[in-house]
Formats: structure tokens, sequence, C-alpha cells
């Protein structure tokens, strides 16, 4: 097997172009090929219903007015909103609970009329996670 040369095989060598017939510029006859016996109907097809059905015409919806996604508790308008927030420790939303109890003892005439609270992180020497409350009143 030392002598193996893969580009003669059984006597044909396979570097070799492969030769072309000698038809090869002409065109291919079109009248030859017969696909399905060659007839074919253009008449629309029947399948034993009645006459055309009318599509009925169908308009768009109307779109709905959003309702608020929050309680409004007072029919006012939103007149101010007060943010607090502090870092996620017990001891820090204790003092949190105690800011917003005074701001509200302080503002007696203050309305609550929407509240929010995420939790984010808020940069300042380090970015610790805060929770955020927002009150609109």
């Amino acid at each position: 097997m030392d002598n193996f040369n893969s580009s003669n095989v059984g006597g044909k060598n396979f570097n070799d172009p492969i030769p072309l017939d000698k038809d090869i510029g002409k065109p291919i006859p079109l009248e030859d090929i017969s696909i399905g016996g060659g007839n074919v109907s253009h008449a629309p097809l029947d399948l034993g219903g009645s006459s055309p059905v009318e599509i009925p015409k169908i308009e768009a919806p109307q779109p709905v007015a959003k309702k608020p996604a929050g309680k409004i508790v007072s029919g006012d308008r939103i007149t101010g909103v007060k943010t607090f927030f502090t870092k996620l420790h017990p001891g820090a939303i204790n003092f949190l609970d105690e800011q917003i109890t005074k701001w509200l003892t302080e503002n007696p005439e203050v309305v609550i009329k929407r509240t929010n609270i995420i939790t984010g992180e808020i940069q300042s020497k380090k970015t610790d996670p805060n929770i955020i409350i927002t009150i609109w009143y």
C-alpha cells in the first residue's frame, strides 16, 4: 500500500478534466418536456359550494381611555412630590419611618394622592442598595 496513488484508481485519472458532451451549447428543447400530460386547465376550481361568500367588513376597535394605575385618594390635582430614601437595613428603615411621620406632622395640609416604593442603587461615596419612597400630594 505504500505505492497507492489516489489520483489514478481503476485505470482512471481523477486529475484529468471531465469531458463535456458535444451538445453543451445547444438549448434544451421545451417540447420534449412533459410533466403530468402537458395540458393545464385554467378554469376555476369548483368545490361544490354555493355562491362566493362575502367577507364582512371588520371595523378596528376604538381605543379605550386607560384608568390611572394607582388609587387616588383625593379628586384634586397632584401639586407636589416628596421623595424619601435610605439604605436597606433595619436601623435606617426605622429612621426613614420617623422622617416620613415628622414631615406629615409638620405639613397637615398635605393630602397624599399616590405613593410608590421601589428599591434601587443610589450612588454616593459608594453605591448601595436603597429603598426609595415617593409621595405625591
